[in-house]
């Protein structure tokens, strides 16, 4: 069932009224295009045939014209002729001629106000599409950025990204507990190396050798 009667019902149409009532208004408006669209190429279709009725009866005036100046010509001569009768059948034809062309030409006059009314529907109908595409389009960024809205905030929220955060947190610690431990090792002074050793043991040599040679001295001298 579709959402409008008539060409008249889509002119006066409010689309953003019709888009606030609508439980889907993505739904709504891309059937509301397609109704527009339809009609808009009936009313088209409309205006052709239109046009096409008024050529042919154009045509069908300039050959009564044509006749009635044949019927004229024709009573002429019949009269010339003496022959009254076939002159007065002659203005009969003449006159049914012209009864033709004036009834046509009326004819032709109102698919005229038809077409022009069908003109200012065809514009009408134009103008409401265009308004309807333009919410289409607005429609449809408003849904792709809630979209993508919604999964941004599902990554915040969500269990991969509690996920990502608790192991970020655990090499964060890791990463603590090495560095502390480096700073552990550089306490008390700088750590010793194999030639430190070393010479500290020659050191303690000398002081060894040293403290020997003075207590001898001492002793000499209190003996």
């Amino acid at each position: 069932m579709g959402i409008f009667s008539r060409t008249r019902d889509i002119i006066a149409a409010n689309v953003t009224d019709l888009l606030d009532r609508a439980e889907d208004p993505a739904k709504m408006i891309r059937m509301i295009i397609m109704e527009m669209e339809e009609t808009l190429v009936e009313v088209r279709a409309s205006a052709a045939r239109t046009i096409a009725d008024q050529k042919e009866m154009r045509r069908a005036i300039i050959r009564a014209e044509q006749a009635q100046a044949d019927w004229a010509e024709k009573a002429e001569l019949a009269l010339s002729k003496g022959r009254e009768d076939l002159a007065r059948a002659a203005l009969v034809e003449k006159a049914k001629a012209r009864s033709f062309v004036e009834q046509t030409r009326e004819e032709v006059n109102a698919l005229e106000e038809n077409l022009a009314l069908n003109e200012a529907d065809i514009s009408k109908l134009e103008a409401k599409l265009r308004e309807a595409r333009a919410r289409q389009a607005g429609l449809l960024n408003r849904i792709e950025s809630a979209t993508q809205r919604s999964k941004m905030r599902e990554m915040i929220k969500g269990a991969r990204t509690e996920d990502a955060l608790a192991r970020f947190e655990v090499m964060e610690r890791r990463a603590d507990l090495a560095e502390s431990h480096a700073d552990a090792l550089a306490l008390g002074g700088p750590e010793r190396t194999l030639a430190d050793e070393f010479a500290a043991l020659s050191a303690d040599d000398e002081v060894s050798a040293e403290l020997a040679a003075l207590k001898a001295r001492l002793s000499s001298k209190e003996g």
